[in-house]
């Protein structure tokens, strides 16, 4: 900022520097500070964001008053300009140029900026001046309402995102901070406030945002434009680089919960965590662990053989408090590469040292409470977990796996392994079971979509009837896409269980049936899958995303995929298809039969958030993974029928999402 702002000077001559003043930002990290206040409501409409930028898309998948809860980051951005108000009420300037930290001025900005205040003071005279000049902001995707006021000027009317750059008075500050508090994004909300500012804006632009610097601004809107298919992505996301952070060696203090896992595990790296049980190993053990993971947690290393690892080792070294002292025994970790996390204190007081000893940037998530330690969620769940060759019947998919830092790498050479683990006789605490005859209450009809499905979810894309429901595909162009569909979810979400649906998939190329778990922030799914142009086989998923719920962890697109030969046309037919999840591992049962099962870190650890069952017949941009649709072929039906749910009775309540909610009916055993 500091050399953007040193290029200018002010009318008498002297550096616009000498006028500037630093304003500390709200930091989104620090829980207190964006807690929900008197100045900042946190929640707002998909109404609201429609106001500001019509979409029908949008408008089509969501009620207006659909609520939607501001991000963390969002809220800090809020509180920031609002403490900015405060200070420019008080102050003694009549006006004020703000500026984010992340804005750069075009060429010619000076000579934008001069005309259009100039502009301003004539248009404003009467009322002394202008209350709000826009000289930064984004057109909402080109409908931004707008009057004319010459070659320099506009007032809006509503249509203006973002708050990088504007000139504000001391009245335009009293009369924004009697308005609050302020309900949604801060920009979003200032459209709401154009009439009473009188507001006018740049014709065009004259500062910018930066597009070479890192942003972990995170969106609450997003996930509602991604569900109706306003945005889409081709690719993963990327995880933070990580060069410098490892290797790490790290010891807990044995808590109840993976909190120092979890975090590793959200700053990008690979964790291994070991329990008691394990064996002992050595310094060249976890030479060799280190090429495949970023991270060790709790190694059994003997403790005659420490300070030896120690001198061998050029790793990094963090030990949780009272981790030192279950020792007993004095030990001499290199200080230059070691640090102590209390588990006492606040999110900052831990991210902060720990992104300084790895070198990585401080996320913008508060500090995870993480996985109960008995979930096993990073802990190997398969003896061999490179180089096994996939048995008969079992493929790799062509598509690659995904390049996150919850899979493992290519190096390791994973291949799906058939278990000759027995099927599991489960504890019944609660049974679901739907014929789907009758649309149930337990299950709702989806009418919102994703970025990669070219089919619109619809109320009458299924059909209930005496054979189950049917999901129907079919041509349709009136929702903004060319096909319309069915899917159904669960009402509630599941901590673990055993899921069971009677399906007769959709036949035809370009189609995909899904039966699966999900859920978002951070995204975790286990997916059975059918191919409309392979009906014989079946394809097998897990997406892994670290965090406490809540956390927008969802990097990846394609997961840990494997196909899985069936024996059979599933189109011809209804098979019995099953998933069952545990902590320890997750099987895939066809007809009452094992024909995959996971571990952990068997490429991925095991999700262990709690997550919606879902069905659904879609169509996927993808021509690679499942054809091109042919239009004769349609409409094409999936079927399901006698959808079972059971959960086990050591699971416990989500502390995050409440107690586990089942609508059941008891059956006989």
């Amino acid at each position: 900022m500091r050399r953007e702002l040193g290029r200018f000077i002010t009318a008498d001559g002297t550096p616009l520097t000498s006028i500037t003043y630093r304003f500390a930002a709200i930091d989104a990290r620090d829980g207190r500070a964006v807690a929900a206040t008197s100045d900042v409501d946190t929640h707002y409409r998909v109404g609201d964001q429609l106001y500001v930028q019509p979409d029908a898309k949008l408008a089509a998948c969501f009620d207006i008053d659909e609520p939607v809860r501001m991000t963390r980051q969002e809220v800090a951005v809020a509180r920031s300009h609002i403490e900015v108000w405060k200070a420019i009420t008080k102050g003694p300037d009549e006006y004020v140029l703000v500026l984010e930290d992340d804005v750069w001025f075009k060429r010619r900005a000076a000579m934008a900026i001069d005309r259009g205040w100039q502009a301003a003071l004539r248009h404003c005279r009467s009322q002394g001046g202008p209350r709000l000049l826009y000289v930064s902001y984004s057109d909402a995707d080109g409908t931004a309402e707008r009057i004319v006021l010459g070659d320099d000027l506009f007032r809006p009317v509503r249509g203006l995102w973002f708050l990088s750059g504007y000139i504000l008075s001391r009245k335009g500050a009293e009369i924004l901070l009697k308005a609050m508090p302020v309900n949604g994004p801060v920009d979003l909300w200032m459209n709401y406030r154009f009439e009473a500012l009188e507001a006018l804006a740049l014709s065009s632009p004259a500062v910018l945002q930066r597009l070479d610097t890192g942003s972990d601004n995170v969106y609450s809107i997003l996930p509602f434009l991604a569900r109706a298919g306003t945005i889409d992505t081709s690719s993963a996301l990327l995880p933070t680089d990580k060069t410098h952070a490892g290797p790490v060696l790290a010891w807990t203090g044995g808590g109840a919960h993976d909190e120092l896992a979890m975090a590793l595990s959200m700053l990008g790296l690979r964790v291994r965590v070991f329990d008691d049980c394990d064996p002992p190993v050595q310094a060249h053990d976890l030479v060799q662990m280190f090429e495949t993971f970023d991270a060790i947690i709790d190694p059994p290393i003997p403790l005659s053989d420490i300070n030896t690892v120690f001198a061998k080792l050029n790793a990094k070294y963090i030990f949780e408090d009272g981790a030192v002292r279950a020792m007993r025994q004095p030990i001499a970790p290199p200080s230059s590469r070691t640090m102590v996390l209390c588990s006492h204190d606040g999110d900052d007081a831990r991210w902060k040292p720990l992104c300084a000893l790895l070198e990585l940037p401080e996320p913008a998530q508060p500090f995870p409470t993480g996985a109960l330690r008995v979930h096993r969620v990073f802990r190997v769940g398969r003896p061999q977990t490179a180089g096994s060759v996939a048995p008969s019947g079992l493929q790799r998919p062509a598509e690659p796996l995904d390049e996150s830092p919850w899979i493992l790498p290519p190096t390791s050479a994973w291949q799906p392994v058939l278990s000759d683990r027995p099927i599991s006789t489960p504890a019944v605490t609660s049974i679901l079971e739907v014929s789907m005859k009758d649309s149930p209450s337990a299950f709702w009809t989806l009418t919102e979509t994703f970025p990669g499905n070219m089919a619109a979810f619809t109320t009458d894309g299924l059909v209930h009837g005496e054979t189950g429901v049917g999901l129907i595909l079919s041509k349709d162009t009136a929702r903004g896409r060319p096909f319309r569909s069915g899917a159904f979810a669960s009402v509630a979400p599941f901590a673990y269980g055993r899921f069971e649906a009677e399906i007769k998939t959709a036949a035809g190329p370009g189609l995909i049936t899904g039966f699966f778990l999900h859920r978002d922030t951070p995204r975790q799914e286990i997916d059975i899958e059918f191919i409309g142009d392979d009906p014989t086989r079946m394809l097998a998923n897990v997406y892994f995303n670290p965090g406490d719920a809540g956390s927008t962890m969802a990097f990846g697109y394609r997961g840990s995929p494997c196909r899985i030969c069936l024996g059979f046309d599933a189109t011809v037919d209804f098979h019995h298809y099953a998933i069952e999840w545990r902590p320890e591992g997750i099987t895939w049962l066809v007809d009452g039969r094992i024909v995959h099962t996971r571990g952990g870190w068997d490429p991925t650890p095991i999700p262990h958030l709690p997550m919606h069952l879902h069905g659904n017949l879609w169509a996927p941009r993808s021509r690679e993974l499942a054809g091109c649709i042919i239009d004769r072929h349609l409409p094409a039906t999936a079927t399901f029928r006698n959808v079972w749910i059971w959960t086990w009775a050591e699971n416990t309540p989500s502390q995050e999402e409440g107690p586990l909610s089942v609508r059941s009916t008891t059956l006989a055993e």
